[in-house]
């Protein structure tokens, strides 16, 4: 009954990367007149034990103990990726002094907080910046100030506490950062919007090591940009506050039907759910997995079991009546722990759940397939293989937000759409997003950032585009950040 129980774990082999250097005399004349001659001094690289003892968190050298385990990112496909160093960074001024530290050393640099980068731009081949050891979450008058290296599981754990939440994701070690830096869908936004919509302030390293402090009214060009524009684009964010909302006891639910139901499912789910009343977020999954052909709908709503039934009614007569279901309810925090897939977990193991290698694109979808379009989508999840499409409803206070408010464009969407493949091979990816695209356009979600994407900034920034490039020039004019999507 999990969100995300249809992934497993494949067998996977760490890519690696080796490079070699040979050299040759080109003549006996050119090694003659070379004999003897002192080697030329080599260039020293850059000066790490500086580093090291500018920094009150801790610096990982290839050398050190616990490299292997500081340069790992969720997916280990990524694996073969070899930092020249990471830096746990406990405060902001270790942030400014790395920062301080590529700029004079011309080493490139990469911030990371959870490290979920979908195609692992959260790490490089010069300095990771780590903002994970500034985790704190912290609550008082209606605001939650979140350390940017805080993980989602940690985040929901905190303010239960006070009985409290912000709207944010499902997965429970993603980072916050990220997240909200690239807008934030998640199982509450129809209610209270997006992650970025409940962010009041932003404290954000700049390229010149500067800490501001963005909100409305100070810096407020950055603050716009770091609602929705991306992470790794503007500087390094390390704390946010955000506008918390009270929790009670929720609903959550799952439908499946048989594979026969498909289209009859994809046809009503995408007429009622982004229609449904703000309480009601739904998903629908279509999956090849180990388990066969499944078709389910699963969701979360604020309010009781019964008044649930009523509102799923329509879908259920629309599609029928379905093979399972299942509807509970919960504290809002056990809710938040079953959409994580760690029902059956404890906290300290949901925290560490297992990596995996997967691979995913996506559409934002502004309208609703036509006949053509179900028979390709349903076709196409058909194939041989381990994949899955999932559609995330929207609207509700999402689509109450203007376009051009935040950074994110997508107010308009009806949902979001994520192709999602086991192991590390795009085929299936890249023929699925193409056989969709002339039914979805060329919308998609920065946050399931995708290396193949041709016409990138439209497709994750629309209008906003122009607006980002000029925010981008003004705090980092001589692009240190700089990613291969980058603003």
């Amino acid at each position: 009954m999990d969100r995300r129980d249809f992934l497993s774990v494949a067998a996977f082999a760490p890519l690696t990367l080796s490079a070699t250097a040979t050299a040759t005399a080109t003549s006996t004349a050119a090694s003659t007149a070379t004999a003897g001659r002192a080697s030329a001094p080599r260039r020293r690289g850059p000066d790490w034990g500086r580093l090291r003892d500018r920094l009150s968190g801790t610096l990982v050298l290839p050398a050190d103990t616990g490299y292997d385990r500081a340069r790992r990112l969720y997916n280990p496909a990524y694996d073969g990726i070899r930092p020249a160093a990471v830096a746990y960074c406990a405060t902001p001024a270790d942030v400014s002094a790395c920062l301080g530290f590529v700029r004079s050393a011309g080493v490139p640099v990469t911030a990371r907080s959870g490290g979920h980068s979908y195609a692992g731009w959260s790490t490089g081949t010069g300095l990771v910046i780590d903002v994970s050891r500034m985790s704190a979450v912290a609550y008082a008058n209606g605001r939650a100030t979140v350390g940017a290296g805080a993980r989602l599981i940690d985040v929901y754990d905190g303010l239960a506490r006070r009985g409290v939440s912000i709207p944010a994701g499902s997965c429970p070690t993603v980072g916050v950062a990220g997240l909200t830096l690239g807008g934030g869908i998640g199982v509450v936004s129809r209610r209270y919007g997006l992650t970025c919509d409940a962010l009041e302030s932003v404290r954000v390293v700049t390229a010149d090591g500067r800490v501001l402090a963005c909100d409305a009214d100070r810096n407020a060009d950055l603050y716009w940009a770091c609602r929705g524009g991306g992470g790794g684009n503007f500087g390094v964010a390390v704390s946010f506050t955000f506008r918390a909302h009270p929790t009670r006891d929720v609903t959550v639910f799952f439908l499946h039907w048989p594979w026969a139901k498909t289209g009859d499912a994809v046809r009503a789910w995408q007429s009622w759910a982004p229609q449904a009343p703000d309480e009601l977020w739904s998903a629908l999954h279509l999956t090849n997995g180990p388990r066969g052909m499944d078709v389910q709908v699963g969701g979360l709503y604020l309010g009781a079991p019964a008044a649930l039934d009523r509102l799923l009614a329509p879908l259920v007569s629309a599609v029928g009546a379905p093979s399972s279901r299942y509807a509970r309810q919960v504290p809002y925090q056990r809710a938040m722990m079953i959409m994580a897939g760690c029902s059956s977990l404890s906290l300290a193991q949901c925290r560490n759940m297992g990596r995996e290698t997967f691979s995913a694109k996506s559409h934002m979808a502004y309208g609703k397939l036509g006949g053509g379009g179900v028979r390709a989508l349903v076709d196409a999840v058909g194939r041989k293989g381990r994949h899955a499409v999932l559609l995330d409803a929207l609207g509700g206070a999402v689509a109450r937000v203007g376009g051009a408010e935040t950074a994110f464009p997508h107010r308009a969407a009806l949902f979001s759409v994520q192709y999602y493949a086991e192991g590390t091979s795009r085929t299936w990816l890249r023929a699925t997003h193409a056989a969709m695209a002339p039914h979805w356009g060329d919308h998609a979600y920065v946050n399931y950032v995708d290396p193949d994407l041709a016409g990138w900034r439209g497709a994750y920034y629309g209008a906003n585009a122009a607006r980002l490039a000029r925010v981008k020039s003004a705090y980092d004019p001589s692009r240190l950040f700089r990613l291969p999507q980058g603003v």
